[in-house]
């Protein structure tokens, strides 16, 4: 069953972003903006952590999550070590998503060449 909900919310998710892609003049750039603020306000509002146990990799898997996982880090670096905390744990979960997409971009880079 959570591979049922992990297609309906990963394409939920993609279904909002392209109808807000066809119907207003924002970029994808926006648009993936947008949808990392709104999982870092769903996880304040701890729906994301919801989401997640429902949805397992369907929820991990979309730019959301990144936001959630920003919001989580910086919330657990500020009840471990206060105001500065927020600063040091705010990469400590979303590190990992980061260096992952700069390595697999690099990699990428070998094997294709950019459209002028």
């Amino acid at each position: 069953m959570i591979f049922i909900w992990a297609f309906i919310t990963t394409g939920l998710f993609c279904a909002v972003a392209q109808i807000i892609l066809d119907n207003t003049k924002l970029t994808p750039g926006h648009v993936t903006s947008l949808f990392t603020v709104l999982g870092a306000i769903l996880g304040f509002l701890g729906i994301y952590d919801k989401l997640i146990k429902m949805a397992g990799g369907g929820a991990s898997m979309v730019i959301a999550n990144f936001g959630y996982l920003l919001y989580t880090g910086a919330y657990m670096g500020y009840k471990e070590q206060g105001i500065l905390g927020i600063f040091t744990g705010l990469l400590t979960k979303g590190g990992a998503a980061i260096v992952g997409a700069v390595v697999i971009a690099a990699i990428l880079t070998l094997f294709f060449e950019p459209k002028d």
